[in-house]
C-alpha cells in the first residue's frame, strides 16, 4: 500500500512538467489515469524508439499510470471528463487556463460536479500578469528567470541554457508539493481548492534566491549575483589524465588539503586563504590556484586523497560512465525491465524512500489507450456504450498486448523497485 493508495488522478498533462509531476503520485501509491488526446502525448514520439509512440521520455515520465485516449473537443469527451472527476481527489493539467475555460474544464465547471477535488495547473505565467495568456517552454523560462545572462557572467562567450529541461522538472517538483498540502487541507475540512504554480514566478523564485544577492536590500548593495557561483573557475577541476568535481568548502576541509599538498603554512602565511569571508572575497584567485594543483596528479590519484582526508568529491561522469557508478549500482538505482511491448529497458528507481509505504511502480509505462475500456467500464458504461464511442471517434482504445497488469518481473518481484509486489 503506498502512501497515496486509493488517492485518484486524474492527468490532463502532457511533454515533461506535468508526467513527471504525476509520475512521483503514481510511485506514492495513486491512482492516476492519464487522459490523452487522440493523437496522444507529443513527448511519445520523441526518440530513439524500438516502436511509435514509446520514445525514452515518455517512457521515463509515465510509469505506474493507466492511459485513456478522449477527445474532449466533442461535448461527449467532456462529458466523460467530468463524470470522471466526480470521484477524484485531484485533476492536474499544465495548459493554459484560457485553454482549459474554453474546453469547458474551469475550476468552476470541475467544482461544480466535485467540490471535495484540488484543480492543479502549472503552466506558464500567473494569470494576474500581462504575460497571463502566452505560451511558455522550457527555453523561456530559463532565459526570463536569467540563467542564459548568469552563464555569462560566469565567463561564457554567449548565452546558454542549461541542457536539461530544469525549469520543467523543478516546477514539477513545486507542483506536487502544492497538491500534497492541497490533499492534506482537505483531509481536514473537507473542501477542494484551485492551486497554480505559475514556470515564470517558481523559476525566478528559485534562481534569485542564490542570486538576487545585493539587490535584496535597498538601497542595493551590488548589482547581484552569488561570486562563488559565478567564478570561472567554479567548474570539474581538469587533472593529470580527466576531471573530477570537488568542493573544498570549509576551513577545516582547506586545512586538511593544503596539509596533504605539502603547502600547510598557506592559512596563515597567506591572508586570502585564512578564513572563509577572504576565500569568498578573492574566489578567482583560490579557485585558480587550486586548478592549477589539481593537474599535478591523476583522478583516481586525486579521489583518492579525498577520501582519506574526508573532502567533498565526486567523480565527473558522462551518459556512459554513469551507468556503472558503484554508489548506483550499489544503491540498485538502474533496474532493467522486460515491458510488455517495447522488450528489455532500462528504468530508474524513485530516488524516495519512505519505511512505512514502501514506494513502488505498480504498471509499466502504457501504450496510447491502453486502458480506455477498462477505465470506462469502471465508470459503469456499457460494453455497447464504449463500442460506440470507440467507433465514433470520441475515445481511442489499443488492446492490451500482455496479460500483465503490473510491472512485474519472475515470481512477482517488481523490477522497477526490486520490492515484493
Amino acid at each position: 500500500m503506498g502512501a497515496l493508495s486509493g488517492i485518484r488522478i486524474v492527468d490532463l498533462t502532457s511533454v515533461l512538467m506535468g508526467p513527471y509531476t504525476t509520475q512521483f503520485l503514481a510511485d506514492y501509491g495513486a491512482d492516476v489515469v492519464k487522459v490523452e488526446a487522440p493523437m496522444g502525448d507529443l513527448v511519445r514520439e520523441i526518440g530513439p524508439m524500438r516502436s511509435p509512440g514509446m520514445g525514452p521520455l515518455f517512457l521515463n515520465t509515465n510509469r505506474s499510470k493507466r492511459s485513456i485516449s478522449i477527445d474532449l473537443k466533442t461535448g461527449e469527451g467532456r462529458q466523460l471528463l467530468l463524470d470522471m472527476c466526480r470521484e477524484a481527489d485531484v485533476l492536474v493539467y499544465n495548459i493554459r487556463p484560457a485553454a482549459m475555460e474554453r474546453l469547458g474544464l474551469s475550476y468552476e465547471e470541475i467544482a461544480a460536479v466535485n467540490p471535495r477535488i484540488v484543480y492543479a495547473g502549472c503552466y506558464g505565467y500567473g494569470q494576474d500578469g500581462p504575460y497571463a495568456a502566452n505560451p511558455a517552454y522550457d527555453d523561456l523560462i530559463q532565459g526570463g528567470a536569467c540563467i542564459p545572462y548568469l552563464f555569462t557572467l560566469a565567463g561564457s562567450d554567449e548565452p546558454r541554457y542549461v541542457p536539461a529541461a530544469i525549469a520543467d522538472r523543478i516546477v514539477a517538483m513545486t507542483t506536487l508539493s502544492a497538491i500534497l498540502a492541497a490533499l492534506v487541507s482537505c483531509g481536514r475540512t473537507g473542501k477542494g481548492q484551485r492551486v497554480d504554480v505559475p514556470m515564470f514566478e517558481t523559476m525566478a523564485a528559485f534562481i534569485l534566491g542564490d542570486h538576487l544577492g545585493g539587490l535584496t536590500y535597498d538601497p542595493p548593495l551590488d548589482g547581484g549575483g552569488y561570486a562563488r557561483q559565478l567564478s570561472p573557475d567554479r567548474r570539474p577541476y581538469k587533472t593529470a589524465d580527466g576531471y573530477v568535481c570537488t568542493l573544498i568548502y570549509t576551513d577545516d576541509h582547506w586545512r586538511r588539503f593544503l596539509a596533504a599538498t605539502g603547502r600547510a603554512d598557506l592559512m596563515d602565511a597567506d591572508p586570502r586563504y585564512a578564513t572563509f569571508s577572504s576565500r569568498m572575497a578573492n574566489l578567482d584567485v583560490v579557485y585558480g590556484e587550486l586548478s592549477d594543483v589539481m593537474l599535478t596528479r591523476t583522478s583516481a590519484e586525486w579521489m583518492d586523497l579525498f577520501n582519506e582526508i574526508d573532502v567533498p568529491m565526486l567523480w565527473m561522469h558522462d551518459l556512459q560512465s554513469i551507468l556503472k557508478d558503484k554508489h548506483l549500482e550499489q544503491v540498485n538505482f538502474f533496474r532493467p525491465f522486460e515491458h510488455p511491448t517495447e522488450g528489455p529497458i532500462l528504468t530508474m528507481a524513485n530516488p524516495v524512500k519512505m519505511s512505512g509505504t514502501p514506494i513502488t511502480a505498480t504498471r509499466p509505462v502504457p501504450n496510447l489507450g491502453e486502458h480506455t475500456i477498462e477505465c470506462l467500464t469502471e465508470m459503469g458504461l456499457s460494453q455497447d456504450t464504449i463500442s460506440d464511442l470507440i467507433a465514433r471517434g470520441i475515445v481511442r482504445s489499443m488492446a492490451p498486448t500482455s496479460k500483465h497488469s503490473a510491472a512485474t518481473g519472475p515470481e512477482g518481484e517488481d523490477v522497477t523497485t526490486g520490492t515484493a509486489i
